[in-house]
């Protein structure tokens, strides 16, 4: 496992609280708009953080920090990803996790051994043929759907998430996400960036007007009651 970022005080990773972020490098995606290039596509040659440093830091500060944001990369694509969180849980801190929810099983023992109190998904597109142009690699959309049962029905906290990309997301794509999430605690739309992206054609895309997030997120309220648009 390699730690290839380290955010030490951040009021927007994890609503409410007061956190640290931590980037682990690699992912299985290869998504056209990710901002985490460095991480992603180069991840044996990205800069690495000294794993003890971190927890050192976090323990030091416990008094002020809540809660830690494991992200990535895909972070459950680390086999001792475990041990990780169970050394945030010996500090004392809160313990959120990003995914893209190809990892299903880790999730769910991750979540059954009590090492997450929240869960934030990432769902790319459509769960159709329109996913794999998202996520910028072959996808197995069975694993998507059993991410999504295991974390709408583990009793921990969650929200799900779609970055608006103008070519991969549109108002329909909306309403099958939201379709297959019904009921789920919370939904973020993100806004685009289109400044550092993987796909370098990306750049010269614009993103999405404020009102057409706002449509989305019309949508969306029809199927989960706590809809938010970020980003703008």
């Amino acid at each position: 496992m390699k730690i290839a970022g380290f955010i030490k005080t951040t009021l927007l990773d994890w609503d409410g609280l007061v956190a640290c972020t931590v980037y682990l490098a690699g992912c299985n995606f290869r998504c056209p708009y990710c901002h985490n290039a460095e991480i992603v596509v180069n991840a044996d040659a990205a800069e690495r953080v000294d794993e003890d440093a971190v927890i050192a830091y976090i323990e030091e500060h416990s008094d002020f920090i809540d809660g830690v944001v494991v992200s990535g990369g895909e972070p459950l694509m680390n086999k001792d990803i475990g041990r990780f969180l169970k050394r945030l849980r010996s500090v004392g801190v809160k313990v959120k996790v990003d995914t893209n929810g190809m990892f299903p099983d880790m999730l769910d023992d991750l979540i059954g051994a009590g090492l997450i109190d929240m869960v934030a998904m990432d769902i790319k597109s459509s769960l159709n043929e329109r996913y794999d142009m998202a996520a910028g690699s072959d996808t197995d959309l069975s694993k998507i759907r059993k991410s999504i049962d295991i974390v709408m029905n583990s009793g921990v906290d969650h929200e799900f998430r779609t970055t608006a990309v103008p070519v991969f997301v549109k108002e329909d794509d909306i309403r099958n996400i939201c379709e297959n999430i019904r009921g789920a605690k919370r939904y973020r739309i993100h806004q685009f960036r289109n400044k550092v992206t993987i796909d370098d054609s990306l750049s010269v895309l614009d993103p999405y007007p404020e009102s057409k997030l706002t449509a989305m997120a019309e949508i969306a309220k029809e199927y989960v009651g706590d809809v938010k648009i970020r980003g703008t």
